[in-house]
């Protein structure tokens, strides 16, 4: 199981990094990645955090930690700056929150991230077919949410992603432990989207090689 998307108590969710490394290691992932909400006020805080949290455990574990961060409602015209000081801050896969149907996100911030060079955008609701298009040119992952509300769009996120050729894979947006799913349940939600078993292999391949950038990036092969 690959898992790129999950929060810790450093934002919204239960659990301190530790805890939440555990109950990933048990639930039988092999990859999870924090990607605690930031925007401009406290971006410098968390995503060092993060950075260290994955620095101490990972010579520890067999299960690879990748420490991120998800751009939340931030205004598009500060998606770009906060994608990069993440990046500057140690983020190895940034997340931008996209435009779910279970929030009142922004306008144009599906596109502003993918303009900023996100790694994943999460949730993106009701993607235009012009905006899943540059996701594609561009190698924006397109996520595929197993969180309440968001998932709300998963199928036409599928649509959009199958029409243009984008590449999607599965994030859980785990908040707390209930919320980590096993292999199978993650496929379950992708299939639910209306993915066939091909591009459901072709999902976890996605999420397969933007870990190795992301190892890459970090040097912690």
């Amino acid at each position: 199981m690959i898992d790129l998307h999950t929060h810790t108590l450093l934002s919204d969710g239960e659990l301190i990094p530790a805890e939440l490394a555990r109950r990933a290691e048990v639930c039988g992932y092999r990859v999870l990645g924090f990607a605690d909400h930031v925007d401009t006020a406290i971006v410098d805080h968390v995503v060092p955090l993060l950075v260290r949290a994955a620095a101490d455990l990972n010579p520890l574990m067999e299960m690879q930690l990748i420490p991120g961060a998800e751009v939340t409602h931030c205004r598009p015209e500060q998606i770009a700056g906060v994608v990069q000081r993440c990046r500057q801050l140690g983020a190895r896969v940034v997340v931008v929150h996209g435009e779910t149907p279970s929030e009142p996100v922004i306008a144009g911030t599906n596109r502003a991230a993918i303009e900023a060079g996100c790694d994943i955008l999460a949730h993106p609701g009701r993607i235009t077919e012009a905006d899943a298009r540059l996701a594609a040119e561009r190698g924006v992952l397109l996520e595929i949410s197993g969180r309440k509300g968001h998932c709300l769009g998963n199928g036409h996120v599928a649509q959009m992603a199958r029409q243009v050729g984008a590449r999607v894979l599965f994030g859980s947006d785990t908040h707390a432990p209930e919320d980590l799913r096993p292999r199978a349940d993650a496929e379950a939600v992708l299939a639910g989207a209306g993915l066939s078993s091909s591009e459901i292999a072709a999902a976890f391949e996605a999420a397969e090689a933007l870990v190795a950038r992301a190892v890459q990036r970090e040097g912690l092969a």
